[in-house]
């Protein structure tokens, strides 16, 4: 039986520290107890497990003391400023912001694909990005099985990828466009205009209702963003192979929740669907939906709410003629496998 654990998750009252209380619970991960933390402004909030209300506290410093794993989804300037006293403490932190993923001395995990990785962590393990982590439980598993030459991803993130505030801005725009469709060709023309004068974005630099935008984080002088170099450096890192060759784009979409990656592959040798339908159906943390004929294929709404990754609309790549080329669709939940539930994982494998 594993040991019981003393647990504190840091940003408890954000989008992904709820699910993170959740899942904890719905893992029945053994917790011996449980601290709350939160900033100053939003302590003194009451959250419920496992039937108890637990009142959240405000981080500091001395919040780590007796703590064995601390789960953080609280920002990266957050994360760097608590390393040092979490590490004092202890205790691990299993940090679900971009702030060390990218050190040498810092494991970047996801248990389906690296988790021997674990072993030589230093206090501190790193949550990758959510799309790169929904990309690779799919595309690890093929990796091993026919070697990957080269990736090339296009990713559709959902509104909640900016967090509660992104899934609201959706919402109240999408209720605001409504109630104007007096004059459906007007709206359709203007509705920047008519957005702008309802409510102007906050969360997203476009409008997001009824819109898409290839325009995730900043742009960096490759001209790529910073989104899209998360899954480039990050894959490589994980796969431990830093001259993969990786390409994406990164896109926000009108979803509210769940992120989709359309994803081209090139292996080292020849490979069909049925090969990558046979090494998926085995493999941990994916679900095959690759049923085209009956319209039965991997969508947001499906992987919503769920821990594991949809794969489906599987094919040769017909602009590859040596017959290496694969083309899938892949979805899931960004909040539970691209953040809270992933980093709960890797505590269990603590």
């Amino acid at each position: 039986m594993n040991r019981p654990l003393h647990v504190a998750i840091a940003g408890a009252t954000g989008a992904v520290g709820v699910e993170m209380l959740k899942t904890l619970e719905r893992r029945n991960f053994p917790v011996a107890s449980l601290k709350l933390l939160a900033s100053a402004r939003s302590a003194r909030y009451k959250m419920k497990f496992r039937g108890e209300k637990l009142v959240t506290e405000e981080m500091t410093e001395a919040s780590f003391k007796g703590v064995d794993v601390a789960l953080f989804s609280a920002g990266a300037g957050v994360s760097k400023q608590f390393r040092q006293a979490v590490v004092d403490a202890g205790a691990v932190m299993v940090d679900n912001s971009s702030a060390f993923r990218l050190e040498d001395d810092v494991p970047l995990v996801v248990p389906e694909v690296n988790p021997e990785d674990v072993k030589w962590h230093k206090g501190v393990i790193a949550n990758p990005n959510c799309t790169t982590i929904i990309m690779l439980v799919a595309v690890a598993p093929l990796h091993r099985a026919f070697g990957l030459r080269r990736l090339v991803a296009s990713t559709y993130q959902s509104a909640s990828g900016a967090g509660a505030k992104g899934m609201l801005e959706l919402l109240a725009q999408t209720k605001a466009l409504l109630a104007e469709a007096k004059d459906m060709d007007e709206l359709a023309e203007r509705y920047r205009d008519v957005l702008a004068r309802i409510d102007p974005p906050k969360a997203f630099g476009d409008p997001i209702a009824f819109n898409v935008f290839p325009h995730i984080d900043v742009f960096q002088p490759n001209g790529y963003t910073k989104e899209e170099m998360k899954m480039v450096n990050e894959s490589r890192k994980m796969l431990h192979d830093p001259s993969l060759r990786i390409s994406c784009t990164s896109v926000r979409v009108p979803s509210l929740r769940a992120h989709s990656e359309s994803l081209n592959l090139e292996f080292s040798r020849k490979v069909t669907p049925e090969m990558v339908r046979e090494v998926l159906a085995t493999a941990p943390g994916v679900i095959v939906v690759d049923d085209p004929a009956n319209n039965r294929y991997p969508l947001p709404i499906d992987a919503s709410g769920h821990g594991e990754v949809l794969a489906g609309r599987i094919r040769q790549d017909v602009s590859n003629p040596d017959g290496t080329g694969i083309d899938m669709f892949v979805a899931g939940d960004q909040l539970l496998k691209g953040a809270a539930y992933n980093a709960v994982q890797i505590a269990e494998l603590l």
